[in-house]
């Protein structure tokens, strides 16, 4: 039995910042973050966002009443918890009117969450081959202003439903991975934002990489030459690079320009979005698929998950007929096309909004959001959400 992706799509909020406006604001060389590092926006969230709201208007756009009825298991990828008890995931569930028949839960290991969250889905699905499971990767990434990560924030979420007999990407059985305690980015409990070693976390990613690489070669006999293309999780769409190619020696002239030719594909979204951690994987497999033209069914895509802390995993999937078919490629782009550009000042007064932490309550303007789902403050030390749509 066939188990993996039967619909994805994502959701960003409808404003974003020029890095090179930022780059000059902090009298940095706008080519270190265009061509260093290789993004161009930078996705901002307004205070009518959070991880649950993102990850609500991605599912919405994807799922019908079919899939509401058939969903029976919701799993939250998240580093942007919005609850120290409160799964994510529940309020999802209640905003998309999904069968209260099903579990919900949040998973955290930084950027991992979401592989963690299909991996669990394809056991639940081969046990219960009728279900559907809704697997979100959603976060807001804050690094702080005029930190050293600033220029790879972002905000975003991706929604994935996972079946047997997909119709986008089959999910293949053998996988490699790897676990290590290690300090190369973290956000205790106390922190609104994160810290980072940023030479550090490279260093790890890459190896990580060519570790869970080596290791999948040896349990799946395949090389370079086996795959048509290879996605990355990008906290910036240069570290994938930076992993890829020193590995990428041992495959063949052809596999060198196919992969590398592809790779580019695969940043376009994220380059335009900036880090949206536990999606990022997922943002990058769905610009591969929406950019690409000729990728051909039967392809095998490689995917390379990795959350910090550290948790990584090489896994793989087969494209199928017709996928294409099932992607939302225009309203993808439509919806980066309708962002609004903000200022450097007005992105410094949008980071700094934050919902009180006293008890007090809070309404935010909804209405200047265009999303569908909205927060709309806090009273009784409660997030208030809304649909705007099942409010009509």
């Amino acid at each position: 039995m066939k188990i993996g992706i039967d619909k994805i799509g994502f959701y960003v909020p409808d404003l974003y910042l020029d890095m090179r406006k930022l780059a000059v604001a902090r009298e940095i060389e706008p080519d270190k973050f265009t061509i260093g590092i290789g993004q161009e926006k930078m996705a901002v969230a307004p205070i009518t966002q959070d991880a649950v709201t993102l990850a609500a208007n991605a599912a919405a756009s994807i799922l019908d009443e079919t899939d509401k009825e058939n969903i029976d298991l919701v799993i939250f990828g998240t580093e942007s918890g919005v609850d120290h008890s409160k799964a994510a995931a529940v309020y999802v569930h209640h905003l998309l009117g999904l069968n209260p028949a099903a579990r919900s839960f949040e998973i955290k290991q930084a950027c991992y969450g979401a592989t963690a969250g299909i991996q669990m889905a394809k056991g639940h699905i081969a046990l219960n081959p009728e279900s559907k499971v809704l697997v979100l990767g959603s976060d807001i990434a804050r690094y702080g202003l005029d930190s050293s990560g600033e220029s790879t924030q972002g905000a975003g979420a991706v929604a994935l439903l996972i079946s047997a007999n997909p119709r986008i990407l089959a999910l293949e059985d053998k996988s490699a991975y790897l676990t290590a305690d290690i300090m190369d980015f973290w956000r205790p409990l106390y922190s609104s934002t994160a810290y980072v070693d940023g030479k550090f976390s490279n260093e790890q990613y890459s190896f990580f990489f060519a570790n869970v690489w080596q290791q999948f070669k040896e349990k799946s006999s395949l090389t370079f030459k086996d795959f048509e293309a290879l996605c990355f999780h990008l906290p910036y769409t240069k570290m994938g690079l930076k992993a890829l190619k020193p590995v990428l020696e041992e495959g063949t002239s052809e596999d060198k320009e196919r992969l590398l030719n592809h790779y580019q594909k695969s940043i376009g979204y994220n380059k335009v979005v900036g880090n949206i951690y536990t999606g990022s994987l997922y943002l990058s497999l769905l610009s591969l698929l929406e950019q690409k033209e000729k990728l051909t069914a039967g392809s095998r895509i490689g995917l390379f998950s990795y959350g910090s802390g550290a948790v990584g995993e090489f896994f793989t999937g087969i494209l199928q007929p017709g996928y294409q078919k099932h992607l939302n490629t225009k309203q993808h782009t439509e919806m980066l096309a309708a962002r609004r550009e903000v200022s450097v000042a007005e992105y410094e007064v949008i980071f700094q909004q934050t919902l009180p932490i006293d008890g007090s309550s809070l309404l935010s303007e909804t209405e200047k959001d265009s999303a569908t789902i909205c927060l709309a403050g806090i009273a009784n030390n409660q997030r208030q959400y809304i649909n705007k749509t099942a409010e009509k």
